[in-house]
């Protein structure tokens, strides 16, 4: 994220709305299931305020959630000291939510279990020391980092990550510092927009040995120039390309953004799980037929996702598009894999 500016600004989501999305609500699908919701962020900036009493109110919508994983989205940096360890400020807030999740005063789930910070691996070597000062701030929940990726050169698609540098994951500063991630036991999760999967096919298999998690289903753009029946066909050979690479694993979500081009925000309810399932199961079936389910994983990539549609909806969703999977399948969607990527104890 860039400064305090809220993400909706560059046009990627849309603000949540408490009150809107309070006008639909459904029964929970096969409510005893245990998820470990993968990616989640919190923050208090731009006007929004997504902190864990609001977080763990969305836990509480019925799913039986165990455990969460926090992503990095540059909330609560250091405001001062070297500019290269202000990020370590981020680290120390999600585990301070993990601290306060832990004393059970907010709900069952064990908030921010895994935490993914961000260095900026551009320092080359020099990005050790930023990731083991992380490591030190994550009281053994550090588990590693996100340096987004994501550009495009249609400026209503990249929003503020217009000013991001083209072909990233290909610089070789970069790389020096991404092959500090694999010796200290640490993954990388990869935000990027569907066009650049294949960079981050070259730099998987450049490093074999670094855990790579593909965010979002790989960003598949349906705003701008680009029209989402027209991308899937290019985005679904390049996610079977990089299924091809045994390190990477891939989350199943994101697809309530903006990004996607469709227009559920903008109706005067919100979206029913069926709906959401609809329009999301030609992404999400790719993804999971390429991958498969042990390395995939669904994701809430709340707040941002919220914008089109509630926890309860989300979790429904997902629950529908899984139905005709095994229940070991289930178990690696919902649990398993993020548990194993994250290496997450859960009880």
């Amino acid at each position: 994220m860039a400064g305090n500016a809220p993400a909706s600004k560059s046009g990627l989501y849309a603000d949540p709305r408490e009150d809107w999305l309070a006008q639909y609500g459904e029964e929970i699908i096969d409510p005893a299931r245990p998820i470990v919701d993968p990616h989640h962020h919190l923050w208090d900036r731009g006007g929004q305020r997504y902190l864990i009493e609001e977080f763990s109110a969305d836990l509480a919508s019925g799913h039986n959630l165990v455990a969460t994983v926090y992503v990095e989205a540059r909330s609560m940096y250091r405001a001062t000291g070297p500019e290269a360890l202000r990020p370590v400020g981020e680290v120390e807030f999600a585990n301070g939510a993990a601290a306060m999740s832990a004393s059970g005063g907010y709900g069952r789930a064990a908030i921010c279990a895994g935490i993914i910070g961000h260095t900026n691996l551009l320092l080359g070597e020099a990005a050790r020391g930023v990731l083991e000062a992380e490591i030190a701030a994550g009281g053994g929940r550090f588990r590693g980092i996100r340096h987004s990726s994501a550009w495009d050169a249609d400026a209503e698609v990249a929003g503020f990550y217009a000013t991001r540098p083209k072909g990233l994951l290909l610089d070789p500063a970069f790389r020096k510092g991404f092959s500090c991630l694999a010796p200290l036991g640490l993954s990388f999760d990869a935000w990027l927009f569907h066009p650049q999967i294949g960079e981050l096919a070259d730099l998987a298999r450049a490093f074999p040995d670094t855990q790579i998690v593909l965010d979002h289903c790989g960003g598949p753009i349906g705003l701008g120039g680009y029209r989402r029946d027209e991308v899937f066909s290019g985005w679904k050979k390049s996610i079977r390309d990089i299924a091809a690479c045994p390190n990477v694993n891939v989350k199943l979500g994101g697809l309530a953004m903006r990004l996607l081009g469709h227009d559920f925000h903008e109706r005067a309810t919100p979206p029913s799980s069926e709906q959401l399932a609809t329009a999301w199961r030609p992404w999400i079936e790719t993804c999971i037929d390429a991958f498969g389910p042990d390395r995939a994983m669904f994701e809430s990539n709340f707040p941002p996702d919220k914008g089109q549609c509630s926890y309860q909806v989300i979790f429904n969703t997902f629950k529908r598009l899984s139905a005709e999977y095994s229940e070991a399948e289930k178990t690696a969607l919902f649990s398993g894999t993020a548990a194993r990527v994250y290496e997450l104890k859960l009880e």
